[in-house]
């Protein structure tokens, strides 16, 4: 699939984009995608472009965030997200430590808020965090000075997944503003979901969200898409389609007959890429279960760009580090 050129909005040097940063971050804090103004997203998504380039160099680390202190808690498990963000804050120079839930004094009664005011004592600069429950990152974020990243809360947002599905989605069909995007699966667990929503539908696009009944969250009529039951009729005339996962872990009762009739009517298939439009790309946050939210022959597509959307995850998370480390400079 090729990808758009040249990549939109000149790269134009970390010096402006620092400027521009400066002007239009609002918070100390990167929370969720409900919160940023489509200013700020784009801002964001400049920001990772330019980051991508510093990443095609053969020494990609920088010194932007030398001498800042980047503590990862991550109480859910995680490969991408993890060592995108741990990747990230290398390459721009900061000093980085790991948490987890079964590492941490948590596991000795500690609550959250006693651990976050020692990570916040210990000079941080900013926590990355993944906690299980919805609105965790914003009670932290209002206890402790450290810039509180968002790496997903519950089943509330995970803001850096959506920026980077967008970068991806304007990096191959370069712009935003009028696609039409659909997003079928698991909506009812999915913070990926609602934080594309949020973030898709500020930027001009149309998105539409596709599952059975079951695993359709009663909110969604509050919020900027279209729902659909109809995954195939849901994909007619489409720029994107985007696969969410089925989360077994979180499914306490039963929602759907069986995986292989889940596959059959509600997986992404070859009708699906026929009802969408001949460009379309294919889209899956990760990681996928195969055969069954989609089969590997659509992953492993023509069309697919799942492998560039890992890839751009650390484009995304150098960019928010960065941006997040200029607003912290800016209020010292």
């Amino acid at each position: 699939m090729a990808k758009v050129q040249p990549l939109p909005n000149e790269v134009r040097g970390l010096n402006r984009t620092l400027e521009v940063g400066v002007r239009h971050l609002r918070t100390k804090d990167l929370l969720g995608m409900q919160e940023l103004s489509p200013e700020e997203i784009q801002l964001i998504l400049d920001t990772a472009f330019v980051m991508k380039q510093i990443l095609s160099v053969q020494t990609k680390k920088t010194a932007h965030l030398q001498g800042k202190s980047i503590i990862h808690f991550f109480a859910e498990n995680s490969t991408r997200t993890r060592l995108s963000f741990e990747s990230a804050g290398k390459y721009l120079g900061a000093t980085s430590s790991n948490i987890s839930k079964t590492g941490s004094s948590i596991n000795k009664g500690e609550n959250l808020y006693d651990m976050a005011k020692t990570l916040d004592m210990m000079s941080t600069d900013i926590l990355v965090m993944r906690h299980p429950e919805s609105g965790a990152a914003r009670y932290l974020s209002e206890k402790i000075s450290a810039s509180v990243v968002n790496a997903g809360d519950g089943m509330n947002e995970h803001p850096t997944q959506a920026l980077l599905d967008m970068m991806t989605m304007v990096e191959y069909k370069g712009h935003l503003k009028g696609l039409k995007v659909v997003i079928a699966g698991d909506a009812m667990h999915s913070r990926v979901m609602r934080s594309n929503v949020w973030g898709l539908s500020k930027m001009g696009a149309e998105v539409r969200v596709a599952g059975p009944p079951t695993l359709i969250p009663r909110f969604l009529d509050r919020m900027p898409c279209t729902v659909y039951h109809d995954v195939r009729k849901a994909c007619e005339d489409v720029d994107v389609v985007m696969g969410l996962r089925v989360q077994f872990e979180r499914e306490h009762k039963v929602l759907f007959p069986s995986v292989n009739e889940y596959a059959k009517f509600f997986g992404i298939d070859d009708e699906c890429l026929r009802r969408a439009k001949e460009d379309a790309i294919i889209m899956h946050p990760g990681p996928c279960n195969r055969g069954v939210e989609m089969p590997s022959h659509i992953h492993e597509h023509d069309r697919s760009v799942i492998h560039e959307q890992v890839a751009n995850g650390v484009s995304v998370r150098m960019a928010v580090l960065f941006l997040l480390n200029a607003r912290r400079n800016l209020q010292a």
